[in-house]
């Protein structure tokens, strides 16, 4: 009953938002509350789920997509994005800018949050598409798939982190092995998977495509790049302080309060205002246009991204998770493949990548020592999983959707499609690591 309730409700959401033609974020408020009641709980709590699972999910993404937002269109409008895509274009041709864009967001993937590193890159790929007229989604989607394999294969994302402690794993082997099954995984899922892409031609959201400036006016290239990506400096720096320093001091607390992502985030956006505003003469109420307007175009997605959020609390409280993984619990498979499989189907069901990964770690754990698999692959497999089919019920389908304006149909075909193949190839290649480790053994 619990996996019909759950089918009943996302075919529900669908058709609310695509035939019945209703606003998404009612969609998905209608679409929560009967979910909640079909699963036999109080309307009270229900609607305190809703209240949790879209101040939980606006608290965590609220501050970055703003800033996120705001930093690209401040990038574009002032000429910056325009001076990095007209370099990548020449340092590689455009024949092979879809690999310079891939490269770029897997070095910038590893230390950033998915969410973070997706508004630094997105404005780029934007940009690139209308300058050169090439479909926004061919050149974007590698990039994002670059991103989505560091998030769930490799720490210091939270949940393969967290699955290296749970698992007693180790933070280098994993590191390692994550890097070798991620490379296969990106090129297979990014540019292989891009050349059946070019036919998906919607523009992308306009407001963070920059204008087309004369050569002579724009920003320099070392300042185009340090105002666009100060934050993957200052989380890496973060990142290596934490790894390679652990006593507490005042340099330590400096580092960790700057390369917090937020934080990041806010001195990017005071520095690119003064780098490509101010100290270029641009008027402070022009800059304030700038902001106003990026933070009005993103105001639809905050709200949607709520409502996914609220969806998501309201199967966490009905114990969803827990019911699916007592289902698959007792089942007789390889280990490797029960870690990716129940990660798969607690992530289709809730859309939540970490929680998908963490709530495995729980049910796994346990079988490692027993078992004797490799407890580095199992973080690998059950990262692997969590990135499965990522559909209506994830924050990252609608901001995929909405930025890059396509329809549902087209973003199942496609942000969707590609999630499934990193998390197959990543299974896949998990497999043939232990064969080889077994084999060495």
């Amino acid at each position: 009953m619990t996996f019909i309730i759950l089918l009943f409700a996302i075919v529900l959401l669908i058709l609310l938002i695509t035939w019945a033609k209703l606003n998404t974020f009612l969609s998905f408020i209608i679409v929560s509350v009967l979910c909640g009641l079909a699963y036999g709980m109080n309307i009270t709590v229900v609607t305190a789920a809703l209240q949790k699972g879209i101040g939980d999910t606006m608290g965590s993404l609220l501050v970055i997509i703003g800033l996120g937002a705001m930093l690209g269109k401040i990038v574009a409008d002032t000429g910056a994005a325009q001076k990095i895509a007209s370099s990548l274009v020449n340092a590689f041709g455009r024949r092979y800018l879809v690999w310079a864009l891939v490269l770029t967001a897997f070095i910038i993937g590893i230390p950033l949050f998915y969410n973070v590193g997706f508004f630094l890159i997105v404005p780029l790929i934007i940009t690139i598409s209308y300058k050169y007229k090439i479909p926004a989604v061919y050149i974007g989607l590698p990039a994002l798939a670059a991103m989505s394999v560091t998030h769930g294969y490799l720490p210091p994302h939270p949940s393969p982190t967290a699955l290296v402690t749970q698992y007693h794993a180790n933070m280098g082997i994993t590191l390692l092995y994550g890097f070798m099954i991620a490379i296969p995984a990106i090129l297979i899922a990014g540019p292989l998977f891009a050349l059946t892409l070019k036919k998906y031609t919607a523009k992308p959201l306009a407001i963070f495509a920059s204008k087309d400036i004369p050569p002579e006016q724009l920003p320099g290239m070392a300042v185009s790049l340090l105002s666009a990506f100060l934050p993957v400096l200052l989380i890496t720096l973060d990142t290596v302080i934490r790894l390679t320093i652990k006593e507490e001091d005042i340099f330590t607390t400096i580092i960790h309060g700057i390369g917090d992502p937020a934080i990041a985030m806010t001195l990017t956006v005071l520095f690119a205002l003064y780098s490509l505003g101010l100290r270029r003469g641009i008027k402070v109420k022009d800059l304030e246009n700038m902001i106003t307007a990026a933070v009005k175009d993103i105001a639809p997605i905050l709200f949607i991204i709520g409502g996914a959020g609220s969806l998501k609390e309201v199967l966490t409280e009905a114990g969803v998770s827990s019911k699916i993984a007592d289902a698959l619990q007792n089942m007789h498979v390889h280990p490797l493949l029960a870690a990716w499989g129940i990660a798969a189907i607690i992530r289709v069901c809730l859309g939540s990548a970490t929680v998908a990964g963490l709530t495995t770690a729980g049910i796994i754990a346990p079988m490692i020592a027993v078992s004797g698999v490799n407890p580095n692959l199992m973080v690998l497999a059950t990262g692997a999983g969590s990135l499965m089919f990522s559909h209506v019920n994830d924050g990252g389908f609608w901001l995929f959707k909405e930025y890059f304006n396509l329809s549902i149909k087209d973003t199942i075909k496609t942000w969707s499609l590609m999630e499934s193949i990193v998390s197959v190839v990543g299974l896949i290649g998990v497999f043939i690591l232990n064969y080889f480790i077994t084999l060495s053994h």
